[in-house]
């Protein structure tokens, strides 16, 4: 069995005394892993850093099996290691996908928006906001979109001001009364609308964090969320 492919680096460990175990997210063969020798070599290591954009040819006796990649590097996004939120975004771009991906199932338009917004990194006054546009696609390519349409109470669409941390609809401020208070936060940047500044971005990852760590977490074996989305939400903040 083989295939060749393009596709970015998510993540590498070592594998005995001089391979590493290659974890990759590519268009045509989705998240998949494979031994590459030599891969603790000096001339190596900085080809199989996360995010590293890569042509792979992949190569097993059988399907099931591991295999191993030979990788040629395509474009680096090394730049982002001396830029400390481009570092923290990109940590928690390749750390989600690893974590929420199923083994070898394609998610070709998930992987377009994720190598866009990788090209993006290091335009800090952009970044942020496509980093949460591409959350909340996640959020919807496995299963747990958000309809932020009309409100899940009164059937309008305007004044939506929460969303519901049952259902990810939308709810206005007169559908929510009492309920105001255990509703998510829906500001207008998760809308589509206004100038995004960057407190609002910042409320709207309090409501998509709650559904990657409360819902979509939970369906993968109540693991724990990737620390390294807390990282980036934690530097990102920092900025207000």
């Amino acid at each position: 069995m083989d295939w060749r492919d393009q596709g970015f680096v998510l993540s590498s460990r070592k594998h005995g005394e001089t391979s590493v175990i290659l974890e990759v997210f590519t268009p045509n063969h989705g998240r998949h892993a494979g031994v590459v020798r030599g891969g603790i070599s000096r001339k190596m290591t900085p080809i199989l850093q996360p995010g590293q954009q890569l042509d792979l040819s992949w190569r097993a006796r059988l399907e099931d099996h591991i295999g191993s990649f030979t990788v040629e590097p395509v474009r680096s996004r090394a730049t982002v290691l001396s830029d400390r939120l481009a570092l923290a975004g990109l940590n928690a771009v390749t750390a989600l996908l690893s974590f929420c991906l199923p083994e070898r199932e394609i998610h070709a338009d998930l992987y377009q928006r994720s190598e866009q917004l990788l090209d993006l990194l290091g335009q800090n006054d952009i970044w942020p906001l496509a980093y949460l546009r591409w959350e909340m696609a996640l959020l919807d390519e496995m299963g747990f979109g958000l309809d932020l349409s009309a409100c899940a109470v009164k059937g309008t669409n305007q004044h939506l001001d929460y969303v519901s941390p049952k259902s990810g609809r939308a709810v206005s401020a007169q559908g929510a009364g009492d309920w105001a208070s255990r509703l998510l936060p829906l500001p207008p940047v998760m809308l589509g609308q206004g100038d995004a500044p960057d407190a609002e971005i910042a409320q709207a990852f309090q409501t998509t964090g709650y559904f990657l760590s409360e819902k979509l977490a939970p369906e993968l074996g109540h693991r724990p969320l990737p620390e390294a989305r807390g990282r980036f939400v934690d530097v990102f903040s920092r900025r207000l």
